[in-house]
């Protein structure tokens, strides 16, 4: 395929992951394999995927605060937490076979987006926060293994980051996405670091990714998303499921 067109469709890929990352998360299910397509290793695909997360956390975060929902320190430490976490999980990608990392994502993948479906409704009406004393301890720790998580293969983290926050610390839906951009955008600084110290970024699609990342988080983090949400899973389950059984196939 023409060098030009595969750089238009990394930007609308990028863009539809943008959007679903800041609703809820799952986009890297869409981008990872998306870099592996055109050709990157793995672990290059994993890092230069990490250049459009943090642009897009960015303009994500400042979304939000346009909104009225500003950064807490709540979030700041839950981010410290995760961002070491972060550093011990990007090195583990960068030592990993290749071969290795695709069947680890493929199994992810489809993980994820089962979750995505079939996971169970809160309500968050007649439930108080919970962002001190041991709750703010329990969510420490659990961000602690998140980051690490999260440094070894971004996919699906969102979610993971929103079911802690929501079963641990009670907070809405709209509370955990402008934490959860903040705690993606700290940690992400972490396991960026690695995979540059370790030469594990393709700059040009790293640049053209985070371009589409940030349009979408922007746009997603300003307005609420509702009415796309079963087409958006049935988009992510079809598309998911392919391309898990292309990167099992190919490993």
């Amino acid at each position: 395929m023409n060098e030009n067109l595969l750089l238009i469709l990394l930007t609308i890929v990028g863009f539809v992951a943008g959007i679903i990352n800041t609703i809820a998360g799952g986009g890297s299910l869409l981008t990872l394999p998306m870099l592996i397509f055109m050709g990157l290793p793995p672990a290059i695909a994993n890092g230069t995927n990490r250049i459009g997360i943090f642009i897009q956390c960015i303009t994500s975060v400042a979304g939000f605060k346009s909104k009225g929902i500003k950064p807490t320190i709540f979030g700041v430490y839950l981010g410290i937490s995760a961002l070491i976490g972060s550093i011990i999980g990007a090195q583990i990608a960068i030592d990993i076979k290749g071969d290795t990392f695709n069947k680890i994502l493929a199994i992810v993948m489809v993980i994820v987006v089962l979750f995505m479906v079939f996971k169970p409704k809160i309500n968050f009406e007649n439930l108080a926060e919970r962002t001190t004393n041991k709750h703010l301890w329990l969510s420490i720790i659990t961000f602690f293994f998140i980051g690490i998580y999260g440094g070894f293969i971004q996919a699906g983290v969102g979610i993971f980051i929103l079911l802690a926050l929501t079963s641990i610390n009670y907070l809405s839906l709209v509370k955990s996405n402008a934490v959860k951009v903040l705690v993606v955008f700290i940690y992400t600084i972490g396991a960026l670091t690695i995979f540059i110290y370790n030469q594990q970024i393709d700059y040009l699609y790293g640049i053209v990714l985070a371009f589409g990342n940030a349009t979408g988080g922007w746009i997603a983090s300003r307005w609420s998303v509702k009415k796309g949400d079963g087409l958006v899973k049935t988009f992510l389950v079809i598309m998911v499921t392919a391309m898990a059984i292309k990167l099992w196939i190919d490993s």
